[in-house]
């Protein structure tokens, strides 16, 4: 089972591409290394407040695969530089 969530989160705080990139790029690693996923930026990248992330995991129990992007989404939204304005999950 393979499921992709996709997320898109602003970040009002920020004033350059490189104070984004510096907190994006913290996130993407600490969830990669946290959880059995796979995450990239999608979208928005010459943008300072906004990104679209990517996150992708496989296993054989569909509900497994649900509670990991869950916990996922739970540790994204936990960064208080930004605010998950939408997310989407799909099955592949």
């Amino acid at each position: 089972m393979i499921l992709y969530l996709e997320c898109e989160f602003i970040l009002p705080q920020m004033h350059s591409l490189k104070e984004k990139r510096a907190v994006l790029q913290r996130m993407l690693k600490r969830t990669s290394q946290k959880y059995n996923v796979a995450v990239s930026e999608l979208d928005f990248q010459d943008l300072w407040q906004r990104t679209k992330i990517g996150i992708v995991t496989v296993s054989s129990d569909r509900r497994h695969s649900e509670r990991e992007l869950h916990s996922v989404l739970e540790f994204l939204e936990s960064n208080s530089e930004w605010e998950c304005l939408s997310f989407t999950i799909h099955e592949l």
